[in-house]
């Protein structure tokens, strides 16, 4: 499957997730079993850890069909860009999808530390510093607003992605590969593209 095939796979669960006819691909016994061996994702989806974000159920996939990653605000750390790596590298993933949605508590946060100046105590501190660079261009661009925010942190993602892991950069310029930046609306269950890198 090439890149620009897996997205439309994933833009077409979405639609019927949206329109509510979701078809439940590939959760029954003879699937389950299939998979005992082997696994051949055709994406894989980095998303907030957020319980009203089950990229499976969005995209309307099932077993098998998704390498999934998930962290609070979709912030990237050493063991999330290797297993994304894993995706690309061993599994031939053709296509990275970085998922951040409305309403995001993680970025709120950050945009709360930047207002208040107190920092979070423990590991929510390295989350907030993360996106903090998001949450101040979101600002320097005029946006104030928390969704838009969530955009900037999705695009940062994306690109910071690509400047982290050599594997995924030359996977995406050689065309094996794209990574895409998605902005999911809780309200109507809309994926939106707000990013794209490779071939689409």
């Amino acid at each position: 499957m090439t890149p620009a095939q897996a997205w439309q796979k994933l833009l077409d669960g979405n639609a019927r997730f949206v329109a509510g006819t979701s078809v439940h691909p590939n959760q029954d016994a003879a699937r389950r079993s299939s998979l005992v061996n082997e696994q051949n994702p055709f994406a894989i989806i980095f998303g907030c850890s957020d319980s009203r974000l089950a990229a499976e159920i969005i995209f309307d996939l099932g077993l098998g069909d998704a390498f999934v990653v998930r962290t609070a605000g979709h912030v990237l750390g050493d063991a999330v860009i290797g297993s994304l790596e894993y995706g690309v590298d061993v599994l031939n993933v053709p296509l990275i999808v970085i998922l951040g949605h409305d309403s995001c508590g993680a970025v709120t946060a950050a945009k709360n530390t930047i207002d208040t100046g107190v920092m979070p105590r423990g590991g929510l501190r390295d989350l907030v510093e993360r996106i903090t660079p998001s949450v101040l261009a979101a600002r320097r661009a005029g946006l104030d607003d928390i969704n838009d925010m969530v955009i900037e942190n999705v695009r940062q993602s994306s690109e910071r992605l690509l400047d982290s892991s050599r594997a995924i950069s030359e996977a995406v310029d050689a065309g094996r590969t794209a990574v895409v930046g998605v902005a999911y609306r809780l309200a109507d269950g809309r994926a939106d593209l707000v990013a794209g890198h490779g071939a689409l």
